[in-house]
């Protein structure tokens, strides 16, 4: 059996207004301020599960989330940081992982 986790896509779409989001992000400076470090790839198919590899859509319609960049840390669901390697993303923080489900 399998969690819905881990079958949860991570194709993100980001909106342009808080009301429209599902989630509020903001990027830190730092991995170690992060809740999840994040890789972009470049293929819809390399963007499974819910461990930080997030494909960026062009349609709204398209996303499994919609999120808004916010300013300030304060503001934010969750904090992330984008890496340079596919291989350095995933959670730091866990206990935020269940916020990454389609609401």
């Amino acid at each position: 059996m399998f969690c819905s986790t881990l079958l949860f896509s991570q194709k993100i779409y980001e909106v342009n207004y808080k009301s429209q989001a599902d989630l509020m992000v903001h990027v830190v400076d730092y991995k170690s301020q992060a809740d999840l470090l994040v890789y972009n790839v470049d293929y819809k198919s390399q963007a499974k599960y819910n461990n930080g590899l997030w494909f960026k859509v062009d349609y709204k319609s398209q996303a499994d989330l919609k999120i808004y960049y916010t300013k300030y840390k304060s503001q934010a669901d969750i904090n992330i940081y984008i890496v340079k390697y596919k291989s350095q993303a995933g959670w730091t923080d866990d206990s935020k992982k269940e916020l990454l489900k389609k609401k």
